[in-house]
């Protein structure tokens, strides 16, 4: 066997860039997809620029036929180069110079466009049609890298005195392309697969961060190339109905299925048929579970499905059962599953609970039970009491709860008295969220932001007669609707006593309605028990004095606010950079008690491993904010003030670009 052997050499990106185009350098199947954002490709023409070091590219030499490359282009026979460190960096380089991503990018191609160089202040920046529109000095470095410099220099005014200079400094940026780049060529027979990714994962550990799944994804993806694009597919396909999952959430669903534990290193050292049959098996359960979820529970989207990392859980146990459960075994999943997500059960220590739970399915005689007197063990008295809806905003513990409770028990349209469903026809028939007691009037008579928003203050209606009852206070709308519809408000848990319906009586409907909407969900949950219901308090048993209730502050207000922070996520989607996640639980790491609620939230920087923890918390209070700080999140109060953040901290004009990528 021929020892592997290093080479080293310097090669001009053009040249480079000219192997891609032939398939000569590919990427191989394992790598990640594309991770910079638009300060990291600035930074990198700055560099280039400059004559500044941007560091060297590593590749493996084998046959054309020994992996798969990303991407679907054929590949020439004989000798390829595959790409294991310095994807970013030519990726970058390529889609400026073309104008388009090569044939490996798995990415947003627009990130690229508009990128701009200053020929007085020699800048590069994206275009701002504000900024850049009338100053004739900014050029389009793409059209310069692409079709050369005449027809930019052309239009350069050749009557200033600059003009030798501008022209040199066109000149100067068309030739990055020119640049040598160091090129460490590995090669041999001896370099396996095996060998070849665990090189890779070692590169990896210098640049940005990769997480535990990409580690082990990547470990996949060497013995089963098109273990990355499958599983894609199969959560573009859970999106289409509404259900957005990560990958390394679904890969902890594969794990679990395939090796009995949530840690993804039990993963490395199983083959590529080992996985592609756990992910089919994952796939099987996970639809069992979810059509389960939204027929039984009518939890039917993503921002209904809470206690999602208590599926891997689900996937395990369905995989192990020889046939499918029988209905009372399902009532008593979906038991388990509902009273996980209303005690946060999964919001900390996600791996370590998860295999506790997964130890449980292996060693208790009855699983099922098990994990419920695990559940039992940790939380306390898993009855559900009316102080557990005082909760406030869309971002409260119990609103998926609530939205179950609409679903499941038929809930009635106040002006139509339908029972409420998803996806009715017609645009003003969707689901909206309604205050009972309108917000403006709770606010002209001294109430608070929690107490408008409170959940006992929510219920669903259609579009249509949310935009129908308006402003109009219950006392006048609540009687016409029930004589209209009788028992309407019954269905929605509405105190029937007129007197609860005038705003000066509001927390007294509060705190009925909260009884109301308690009671009703110990029904659904001893239904869901059948006749084994000695896991609820026995009727009759004196509430316990601490109850352990937490009412998290912080969250979403109204629809106006969650329009602002939805465009703001665009936006920081547009730079770059990954999406935050809205209405973000933080939760206590001992407990899982919900500590804060936050708007919008990056717990692990807007650049994995490399910021620090940032939130932006809209119109909060100083308890909100108090709790943000205590847990080392940089926040921001307001939209603007994020931007400016991420325009002069994350995405700095000319800001160095990594040193290492892959």
């Amino acid at each position: 066997m021929q020892p592997s052997k290093l080479r080293s050499y310097a090669m001009q990106i053009a040249t480079i860039l000219g192997n891609i185009d032939s398939g000569v350098l590919a990427l191989p199947e394992f790598q990640r997809g594309y991770v910079w954002n638009r300060n990291q490709i600035r930074g990198l023409f700055d560099s280039l620029y400059k004559g500044h070091p941007v560091g060297g590219l590593l590749v493996w030499v084998t046959g054309s036929e020994s992996v798969t490359q990303r991407g679907e282009a054929e590949l020439p026979l004989g000798m390829i180069n595959l790409l294991l460190d310095g994807q970013q960096r030519i990726t970058t380089v390529y889609s400026v110079a073309r104008g388009t991503p090569p044939p490996f990018f798995d990415g947003n191609a627009a990130m690229f466009t508009g990128l701009r160089f200053h020929l007085e202040n020699e800048e590069f920046s994206f275009y701002q049609p504000v900024k850049m529109r009338n100053d004739p000095h900014w050029i389009d470095v793409t059209a310069v890298l692409r079709n050369g410099p005449g027809a930019v220099v052309s239009k350069l005014d050749a009557t200033v005195p600059q003009y030798g200079e501008h022209v040199q400094r066109v000149l100067r940026l068309l030739n990055v392309l020119q640049t040598d780049l160091h090129v460490a060529q590995i090669t041999g027979s001896d370099m396996s697969l095996d060998v070849v990714v665990d090189i890779f994962n070692r590169v990896n550990s210098r640049g940005t961060k990769l997480s535990k799944g990409d580690l082990a994804l990547s470990k996949i993806c060497a013995d089963w190339p098109e273990a990355r694009q499958t599983m894609k597919d199969a959560l573009d396909g859970w999106k289409q109905h509404g259900y957005h999952f990560s990958l390394d959430w679904l890969l902890r669903s594969v794990n679990t299925v395939l090796t009995g534990e949530a840690r993804f290193q039990y993963l490395h050292n199983k083959t590529a048929d080992q996985v592609q049959s756990a992910l089919g098996r994952a796939e099987k359960a996970i639809n069992f579970v979810l059509n389960m979820i939204g027929t039984r529970l009518g939890l039917d989207h993503n921002r209904a499905l809470f206690g999602r990392f208590a599926i891997p859980v689900l996937v395990r146990y369905l995989d192990r059962r020889d046939g499918p459960p029988s209905i009372e075994e399902q009532d008593k999943l979906l038991f388990w599953f509902l009273q996980a997500g209303m005690w946060g059960r999964f919001t900390s220590s996600t791996e370590t609970v998860i295999d506790r739970n997964l130890e449980i399915l292996e060693s208790a005689s009855d699983p099922v039970d098990g994990l419920l007197e695990d559940l039992r063990l940790w939380h306390g008295d898993l009855t559900v009491e009316p102080q557990h809806f005082s909760g406030w905003s869309r971002g409260a513990r119990f609103y998926p709860v609530l939205y179950m409770l609409t679903r499941r028990s038929e809930a009635r349209d106040l002006c139509y008295g339908w029972p409420l469903k998803v996806g009715l026809p017609g645009k003003m028939f969707q689901l909206h969220m309604h205050h009972i007691f309108p917000k403006s009037r709770l606010y002209e008579v001294g109430h608070s932001r929690p107490e408008v928003n409170a959940l006992a203050n929510f219920c669903f209606q259609t579009a249509e007669c949310n935009l129908h009852l308006g402003n109009r206070l219950p006392e006048e709308y609540l009687p016409r609707v029930e004589a209209k519809n009788p028992g309407v408000l019954r269905s929605q848990w509405i105190p029937e006593d007129p007197q609860l319906w005038k705003i000066g009586n509001y927390p007294a409907f509060l705190e009925a309605r909260r009884e109301l909407l308690a009671a009703d969900t110990n029904r659904i949950l001893e239904e869901l028990l059948h006749e084994d219901t000695h896991w609820l308090r026995p009727k009759g048993k004196p509430v316990p004095t601490e109850t352990g209730i937490a009412i998290a502050p912080g969250g979403i207000a109204d629809r106006d606010e969650e329009a602002e922070i939805d465009n703001l996520n665009d936006w920081v989607i547009s730079q770059g950079l990954p999406s935050g996640k809205k209405e973000y639980e933080y939760t206590s790491q001992e407990t899982g008690a919900p500590l804060a609620v936050f708007d919008l939230a990056w717990p692990d920087g807007l650049q994995t491993g490399l910021s620090s923890p940032v939130a932006v918390l809209l119109d909060e209070d100083t308890s909100t904010l108090s709790i943000a700080a205590g847990a080392g999140f940089r926040f921001f109060t307001t939209t603007d003030g994020f931007r400016v953040y991420v325009t002069t901290v994350i995405n700095p004009p000319g800001a160095e670009p990594s040193r290492s990528d892959t």
